[in-house]
């Protein structure tokens, strides 16, 4: 990841921003799921990603969080994030990667569910196949996004997200909420599945190769959804000293494997012991009621797509 998170207090974010304030030229809200995130910025291209990128909310509507995205537009600028968990508020200096602003946003409004509300953050893919959801986390490199849209090919298959989605408890089910309103994908995945090429073709791409997509050009309205009840969680791993493609878990081998890659979110803004306290509580109780299956990646990703699809057909 290219950047690590300073916790900062309100005194030295309200100097910050009072800098700051007459240099950020844009302003936009999203709505996150019900939680307001502001964005301020100096860049247009950043402004005109975030707008394409979350759902629109009204700027009546008081902001829960703010993320600043500041640019000094200098070759070797320094990359920093600031955070103020008390306001809820990031700082990002010089972060030239969308991917970066959106994911340091939907960190942002995760803090604010997860302390006020009891919705947790799920870094991973999430589709509902045969009305039932399955919620694909996954250390970065591993093969998530390819194989949720590898998934959404199935005729059965919606998308609520493929990249973060919350969840929150009704009763004894988990459900969980799109947080995005369109899809940042990378250009290389139609050289994986052919199908979105179309779609790589509609995008403008950034200096990373990636962009926002709204996946409902390709695969109609139908085919997203906003929320499912999920029945399983696929982990994925790459490692080629493992035989096993595919096996099922207990719940302490499942919270084992997220504790050793940092619950497989880099984007989360604040690591003490209350929080992974929470976190580890609410993955047990997922856990504890979804089925838990961890795929190995190491085959050619057609082979690995096959046995994903078993899991979920079963």
């Amino acid at each position: 990841m290219g950047y690590t998170v300073e916790l900062i207090g309100p005194d030295e974010k309200d100097n910050i921003f009072d800098e700051l304030r007459d240099k950020l030229l844009y302003e936009r809200k999203a709505h996150l799921n019900g939680v307001c995130i502001k964005l301020y910025t100096n860049s247009k291209r950043v402004k005109n990603m975030w707008e394409d990128n979350f759902y629109f909310m009204s700027e009546f509507i008081k902001s829960h969080g703010r993320v600043i995205a500041y640019y000094t537009f200098k070759e070797n600028d320094v990359q920093r994030v600031l955070y103020d968990p008390y306001t809820n508020t990031a700082f990002l200096f010089n972060i030239g990667y969308y991917g970066y602003v959106k994911s340091i946003a939907l960190g942002v409004a995760g803090d604010v569910m997860e302390d006020e509300h009891g919705i947790f953050s799920i870094h991973g893919a999430c589709l509902d196949v045969d009305g039932r959801g399955v919620s694909i986390i996954a250390p970065s490199g591993t093969g998530k996004t390819t194989h949720s849209f590898g998934l959404l090919q199935l005729p059965n298959a919606k998308l609520v997200s493929d990249d973060w989605h919350f969840v929150r408890t009704f009763g004894k089910d988990f459900i969980a909420y799109s947080s995005e309103k369109n899809c940042y994908i990378r250009d290389d995945l139609s050289k994986i599945w052919p199908e979105y090429k179309y779609l790589i073709e509609k995008v403008e791409l950034d200096q990373e190769g990636r962009g926002v997509a709204d996946i409902r050009w390709l695969v109609g309205k139908e085919h997203v959804r906003e929320s499912t009840v999920i029945k399983k969680v696929i982990l994925l791993k790459r490692d080629a000293d493992d035989a096993k493609i595919v096996r099922k878990m207990e719940v302490e081998e499942g919270i084992n494997y997220l504790l050793a890659h940092d619950f497989c979110n880099p984007h989360l803004l604040v690591r003490d012991e209350r929080k992974t306290r929470l976190r580890v509580n609410f993955f047990k109780k997922l856990f504890s009621t979804a089925e838990v299956f961890l795929v190995n990646t190491v085959l050619p990703p057609m082979e690995t797509q096959e046995e994903i699809r078993k899991i979920v057909r079963e």
